[in-house]
């Protein structure tokens, strides 16, 4: 890590020491680094040849016109049973323990905040761990969608559905709320392993009114932020750090 980078990680460490008011608002950056590709950098999804491209199959009307090969992209590209939880999952996981991090607000459908053991877990996107019947719907668990052949179906016969927000979908409401009165309210808001692309989720910081803002990400975010600290390394080699 540069000199520069080090210097500005004591900053952090000074910033989340004197505060007990912190959230945190992340991207696939931090699921990146526990071997999870995320869709937008250079060999993420989107750049990789399909039949059809990523943002299509991952459609509301892609999933309704052609649910075999929904699920058959969808259980080889959007679940990764074997990820587990990087230094940022289990640093936030103890910051929030330790009464400094209030929410964890996350643009991944992974579940590894909740795997490192974080409990205010705002999952914007939804959870591959989380499927319904779409006819009754009664609850499945994420085994359940990768044992099944084609297209997986309750035993009542309608399609189970992962609980992800599909392009063309709409966030979930009450989700959406909570994220915005969190950081409406917060002493500090942490964003990490975002380039802040992706509406409605990007414009939730602009809500934010609080004292420090943090950017801990590779690139340059592609919405604008007047944040007090940025720190161009990885997330997790950062949250080590803390």
């Amino acid at each position: 890590m540069r000199m520069e980078s080090q210097e500005k990680v004591e900053e952090l460490k000074r910033i989340v020491e004197e505060s007990d008011n912190i959230v945190f608002f992340g991207g696939a950056g931090v699921s990146t680094e526990s071997g999870i590709p995320d869709f937008r950098s250079v060999d993420g999804l989107y750049n990789q040849k399909y039949k059809y491209p990523p943002e299509v199959i991952v459609s509301h009307s892609f999933f309704r016109q052609a649910p075999e090969e929904f699920f058959e992209f969808y259980k080889n590209k959007m679940i990764a049973l074997d990820a587990q939880p990087n230094a940022a999952h289990n640093k936030l996981a103890e910051l929030e323990k330790a009464g400094k991090v209030r929410a964890i607000i996350t643009q991944n459908i992974d579940g590894l905040h909740y795997a490192a053991g974080s409990k205010e877990v705002l999952e914007l996107h939804g959870s591959v761990h989380r499927n319904y019947c779409e006819a009754c719907g009664k609850f499945y668990p994420v085994e359940y969608i990768v044992e099944s052949e084609g297209v997986p179906r309750c035993e009542c016969g309608g399609i189970v559905k992962p609980d992800v927000v599909l392009y063309e979908e709409g966030l979930d409401p009450n989700t959406m709320q909570k994220a915005v009165d969190y950081i409406r309210n917060a002493e500090v808001l942490i964003i990490g392993g975002t380039s802040l692309a992706v509406y409605p989720a990007a414009g939730f910081i602009d809500y934010f009114r609080g004292k420090h803002l943090v950017v801990v990400n590779m690139d340059n975010t592609t919405k604008e932020v007047h944040a007090d600290l940025v720190i161009h390394e990885r997330i997790g080699e950062v949250f080590e750090l803390l």
